[in-house]
């Protein structure tokens, strides 16, 4: 289940029985709709701590241009907010907890700088969402001391974490109406003040469904936002426009291990079709800042195969997300708690995310949603490759990918491929077909057709 901010695994109960409550209401949910903006975004998570050696708003605003060349479209920062010093994890703190929602972290700068950023993102045609802790506080919350009837107590009538690891942070009260129209004030100034675009929602399925279908009621008023919830159960949707594809990103994981191929993303997907709406957005990954500093790098997870999963994030149906790094092979866990800052360097890796993000602009089998083209599986003859089609409209793209460390040979029988494909990275190879595509893949090695 959910891999959660700075910590470990959340136990998975607290997820059933909040499925379980839902069930009544979310049968009978407001339908919404994703900005038309996001149709065919891709999504990058900053972490603005570890960025720059400032590590500020201001130093990372530099890096603006560098990322829109790159084709980002959706700019997920993690929590702006200050953090609390109570019970606090390190020397900096976990982002996730927070002293003020109406204010921000004087380690990153003022509002003003935060506004800029805002303001600088836009002219560059992108759109900035921030991540939103909805479901509890630091222990030195503004409103412990003016509302502390908006937090659940134990059996003392004193303060206590929603879980056992999560020392920093105390447990919100849902049931109490007022938090409720105050967490959403409290939104609704991100949006119409600062100007963001849309929120990602931290461990959103700990949070009652019925006040996101609320919060995004309201939100609305003021803008069409963009909704990413920290959660992977279908019925999120009623109230979010992405989900988390923990799934997928666990049969990479368990690829990279030998111990499954390219069937099981095959009956992955053949499951998705099944739980989710063809409208539901899907974040697909290899890392984020959870995988990164507690599960490890993709390296570590994935091996040689890093490159060629990250590749398969940007052709199957999806959004894909870039964490901050990625785009240079960060190889190590960034700390959570303390400074850690990223050593940026040059590396092939941005030219593969770059070829891929801006296909994926003009290309409308890769778009997202119902907008994008649905995933056809090819026949190979062998377990260990992949092949699909993706068709919309005049547009296709044919993927192939060898989920193992040896060659493999394939050779795939359809009237469905059309001669004359691009390779996408490989200007002098065009897809020549005959009676039947053969082809030879290294090890984790991959092509990428389109028209």
């Amino acid at each position: 289940m959910s891999k959660i901010k700075s910590y470990p695994l959340i136990n998975n109960s607290l997820f059933i029985i909040s499925l379980i409550i839902a069930a009544p209401i979310f049968a009978a949910g407001t339908k919404f709709h994703p900005p038309v903006w996001s149709k065919n975004a891709v999504i990058y998570e900053v972490n603005v701590r570890q960025y720059t050696k400032e590590g500020t708003f201001k130093a990372f605003e530099k890096h603006l241009p560098e990322l829109k060349k790159m084709g980002v479209d959706i700019l997920w920062l993690m929590p702006v907010n200050p953090i609390g010093v109570e019970n606090r994890k390190g020397s900096l703190g976990s982002y996730y907890s927070v002293k003020d929602y109406n204010a921000v972290n004087p380690e990153f700068g003022t509002v003003d700088d935060f506004k800029h950023l805002v303001a600088e993102v836009h002219k560059l045609n992108m759109h900035l969402i921030v991540d939103w802790v909805a479901n509890h506080t630091s222990w030195d919350n503004v409103w412990t001391k003016t509302h502390p009837e908006y937090y659940n107590k134990n059996s003392e009538g004193k303060f206590f974490p929603p879980v056992a690891d999560w020392q920093d942070v105390i447990d919100l009260n849902y049931d109490n109406k007022d938090l409720r129209q105050a967490m959403i004030n409290a939104m609704n100034y991100w949006v119409k003040d600062c100007g963001i675009d849309g929120f990602r929602c931290d461990v959103a399925a700990m949070v009652p469904i019925d006040f996101w279908i609320e919060a995004r009621t309201q939100l609305s008023k003021t803008k069409n936002v963009f909704m990413l919830a920290e959660a992977n159960e279908p019925f999120i949707h009623k109230a979010f426009d992405m989900t988390y594809n923990w799934q997928l990103k666990d049969v990479f994981n368990e690829i990279g291990k030998g111990k499954k191929n390219a069937a099981d993303i095959k009956k992955y997907f053949e499951q998705e079709k099944k739980e989710y709406k063809p409208g539901d957005y899907r974040m697909v990954f290899t890392s984020n800042h959870d995988e990164n500093t507690w599960q490890g790098t993709e390296f570590e997870r994935l091996g040689d195969g890093a490159e060629m999963f990250a590749v398969m994030c940007g052709t199957v149906p999806g959004m894909p997300l870039i964490y901050t790094g990625q785009e240079i092979r960060m190889n190590k866990r960034l700390r959570f708690f303390d400074k850690d800052t990223i050593d940026w360097k040059a590396d092939q890796m941005r030219e593969i995310y770059t070829k891929l993000n801006h296909l994926k602009k003009v290309n409308r089998a890769l778009w997202n949603g119902e907008a994008g083209g649905d995933i056809k599986f090819l026949e190979t003859g062998n377990e260990n490759v992949l092949a699909f089609i993706r068709e919309k409209g005049a547009s296709m793209v044919f993927s192939l990918f060898n989920v193992s460390p040896k060659n493999e040979n394939v050779k795939i029988e359809t009237k469905e491929l059309m001669p004359g494909l691009k390779n996408l990275f490989d200007k002098d190879d065009k897809l020549k077909i005959k009676e039947a595509y053969s082809a030879e893949l290294g090890p984790w090695k991959y092509k990428v057709y389109y028209k």
